[in-house]
This record gives C-alpha cells, sequence and structure tokens, in this order.
C-alpha cells in the first residue's frame, strides 16, 4: 500500500511537471513579451509622471495639484499597459471588468462615507478653495493647512496641534481663507477727557514700529463706540497664523505703555452700592 501511495504521488507530481513544461513551452514568449511589456509601462508611467510634476512645479503650480494630476496620470497608464500585456497572454479582459464592476458597486455602498471624503479631496484638488500654508475657518476650526489629501485635509496651529478635519466636512461648507496671516481685534476704552486723536496717533506709532504687523494690509484704527466707561477704540491688523498670539500679546504690552506713557487714562467700570440702614 505503501509503495502504491508512494507511486500514485510521483505520478501526480510528473503530471503536474509536464503541464507545467508544456505550459512554459507553448507560453513563454507571451510571457515574457507581457513581462517585457509591463516593466517598459511601468518606466513610461514614471517618466511621464516626473515630467508633468516638472512642468507643474515649473510653472509655479499649486504641489498638492501637481502631485493629484502626475499621480493619476502615472495610474493611468498602468491601467492601459496591464490591459495591453494581458492582452498579449491572450485573456479577455472583459469578465474582469464585470467583475470589477460589481466589486465596486458593494465596496461602494460599505465605504460611503469614506468615498464622499475622497470625492470631497478630488473636488478640493481641482477647485483649490485654498492651499498649502493658507490660513482657513471651517465650522469654528482654525489653523494653517500643512497638507491636503483625498480623504482629508491637515492643519496646524500655533501650538504645533495637528487638526485632521474629513475633505466632506469642507466641502459645501462656508470656508474662510485669510490666506498666510490672521485677523487680530483689539477693543479698550478711554476716557471722554482724553484725546482720541492722540491715542489713535499712538495705537498707529505702534502698529508701525512692530515689524510682524502685515503692511499690505493697512491697519485699521479709529473709535468703535460710545459707551457708559468712556470711548471705545478698535484696533484691526493682520499678522502671520503661525505667531498670532505671541503678536498680539506683544502689541499690546507696547500699546499700554504707551498710552500710560502719554498719560492716557484707561478707565475701569466703577459700581456703587448704597446701603440703607
Amino acid at each position: 500500500m505503501n509503495e502504491n501511495g508512494l507511486e500514485q504521488e510521483l505520478a501526480q507530481l510528473q503530471n503536474v511537471y509536464n503541464l507545467l513544461t508544456e505550459f512554459l513551452v507553448k507560453y513563454s514568449f507571451q510571457l515574457v513579451g507581457a513581462l517585457l511589456i509591463f516593466l517598459l509601462g511601468l518606466w513610461v508611467a514614471n517618466k511621464i509622471s516626473n515630467l508633468v510634476a516638472s512642468q507643474f512645479e515649473k510653472h509655479e503650480i499649486d504641489i498638492t495639484l501637481s502631485n493629484f494630476v502626475s499621480n493619476l496620470v502615472r495610474i493611468l497608464i498602468i491601467i492601459m499597459v496591464g490591459v495591453i500585456a494581458l492582452g498579449k497572454l491572450g485573456i479577455s479582459i472583459t469578465p474582469m471588468v464585470a467583475a470589477i464592476g460589481a466589486a465596486s458597486l458593494g465596496a461602494g455602498l460599505a465605504l460611503q462615507g469614506m468615498l464622499s471624503n475622497y470625492a470631497a479631496g478630488v473636488t478640493i484638488i481641482v477647485t483649490r478653495p485654498f492651499v498649502v500654508g493658507n490660513t482657513i475657518e471651517i465650522q469654528g476650526v482654525s489653523g494653517v493647512v500643512k497638507s491636503i489629501h483625498l480623504g482629508l485635509t491637515l492643519l496646524t496651529n500655533e501650538e504645533g496641534e495637528v487638526i485632521s478635519i474629513p475633505n466632506k466636512h469642507i466641502v459645501g461648507e462656508i470656508l474662510h481663507n485669510s490666506f498666510s496671516d490672521k485677523l487680530v481685534e483689539i477693543r479698550f476704552n478711554i476716557s471722554y477727557a482724553s484725546d482720541a486723536n492722540q491715542v489713535l496717533t499712538i495705537a498707529q506709532r505702534v502698529l508701525d514700529a512692530n515689524e510682524e504687523v502685515n503692511r499690505e494690509r493697512a491697519p485699521q484704527i479709529g473709535i468703535n463706540g460710545f459707551n457708559s466707561i468712556g470711548l471705545e477704540i478698535g484696533l484691526r491688523y493682520w499678522v502671520p497664523t503661525n505667531s498670532y498670539y505671541q503678536n498680539k500679546y506683544q502689541v499690546n504690552l507696547e500699546l499700554i505703555n504707551a498710552l500710560r506713557q502719554a498719560g492716557i487714562e484707561i478707565p475701569c467700570p466703577v459700581r456703587e452700592i448704597h446701603i440703607e440702614r
């Protein structure tokens, strides 16, 4: 029984060997040809992709859009080369396309949230409502755009935190883009007896002396309102987002020192309490 079993196994191995040998003899040239076509296609895909990326870089087009287009070109070329290689082997791709279509339908139903993020990512990359380095605010969250991916967008703030926002929460929402700077708004009161023109001049001088305050967007300084405490002075100016709080605090310190040095009174709210006996 053992000898018979060993002979059967040897016979099966011999059959497998014969089938492989026959297959290699019959299809060896097709296999080599298909492999060469595929390798050549990979080389061409990389070359064309790099050429597209270099042209985008030459014309100073956004890096996110450049990466998306170059990768898309590479993928399309690889797919076409794969189809040609399969045809070289005599394999019909029609059943494969049908199978891929059915699988894609099932995957699409199961991954609706992820696919919506990808679709929104493509919209962001194509329409470019913002680019890397811009300061955006979306749904109460703000920061500097660190990178843009198909599924999500990464922001960073002055504290070094990385904020991940799914792209489907960006497209179709109200988006604020202040580019590389962020607006600082300051309000403080002076007494009605103080010289408002002098205070506005001091505030302008403080902002002009600070190198971090944006010169292209002129600061806005004026009387914001009148209240029971005194005149309300308002300042609006732009500073780099990555040092927003640092610049704001520095300007506040310089402003209060300049006002005190000029003898400007900054009133505090006073409440009088009368106790009847």
